[in-house]
């Protein structure tokens, strides 16, 4: 994947919570979320972070881009409580289908309950 001039690769560390951004096999970004339950669940993007030295390279719309398609692979929507990946979200309705009001109200119930997902 390439994100500008850039060549990126991307990885899901599930375990952990996290979708990140490569360049040159350094961490230069990435997407906190976490897996909402109970099924069918979501993906809640989090927080988005790209390393200052990174920025404005397109490596967190790379980040949100993919997060959108691994929620589609694994059909489960993305709620985006990431003030990011909402704003990138809406420029992009084509790639990423807005999730259902009680969705979204249960991933901010399931954050507030759980402090440490941030």
């Amino acid at each position: 994947m390439a994100a500008g001039d850039t060549a990126v690769e991307i990885r899901d560390d599930r375990e952990h919570g996290k979708l990140v951004a490569y360049v040159g096999g350094s961490a230069a970004g990435g997407i906190a979320y976490f897996v909402m339950y109970p099924e069918p669940g979501a993906l809640v993007a989090v927080h988005t972070v790209v390393e200052p030295e990174h920025e404005g390279k397109g490596i967190a719309g790379a980040l949100a881009l993919e997060f959108y398609t691994m929620a589609a692979r694994e059909g489960v929507p993305v709620v985006p409580l990431c003030p990011y990946v909402a704003k990138w979200a809406q420029r992009h309705p084509e790639q990423a289908p807005e999730a259902p009001e009680e969705l979204v109200q249960g991933a901010r119930r399931q954050l507030e309950s759980h402090p440490e997902l941030l």
